[in-house]
């Protein structure tokens, strides 16, 4: 489930037109730090849209429907019979290097502090190992970290 989850937010990276930094993938949810080449709400749409199809459609094609009936509406004014993700934005606007930063360690300490590891780096579905220089050759989502720039960089231009 997390690979099809990772295929979806790359497809939906490459729809949208955003740029992912970080990410972590936690068995409930997930923390993504991206760029925003558009509007937040395109962003969102385009992410969920995609990752909610897909994973509702492997869902149905592997014939798991436990899953299924967890995601499934109880009210009948929605034009979907499933939804993955909560209706609330809960976006936070990067402003300074140092929040970035922040952000950064934050996700990727997520599953130290659910206890799924000791070191961020031996939690497959995060790009931890990335950030500290040591990715695999199987990474299961790459992020955009050398497309970053840092204000001492644009500075040295």
């Amino acid at each position: 489930m997390k690979d099809v989850l990772c295929r979806a937010v790359d497809e939906a990276r490459k729809s949208a037109g955003f740029l992912l930094f970080a990410y972590v993938i936690m068995v409930d949810h997930m923390h993504l730090l991206t760029s925003r080449p558009t509007t937040t709400s395109n962003v969102l749409r385009v992410l969920k849209g995609l990752t909610a199809r897909r994973v509702i459609d492997y869902l149905k094609e592997n014939n798991h429907v436990r899953p299924l009936s967890k995601l499934e509406h109880h009210e009948q004014d929605r034009n979907h019979r499933y939804s993955l993700w909560q209706t609330e934005k809960n976006v936070l606007p990067i402003f300074s290097e140092g929040m970035f930063m922040q952000k950064l360690n934050y996700i990727h300490q997520n599953p130290v502090r659910a206890g799924l590891v000791d070191r961020a780096i031996d939690y497959r579905w995060s790009s931890a190992r990335i950030w500290q220089g040591c990715q695999l050759e199987d990474e299961p989502l790459l992020v955009d970290k050398e497309l970053i720039r840092w204000r001492s960089e644009r500075r040295r231009r």
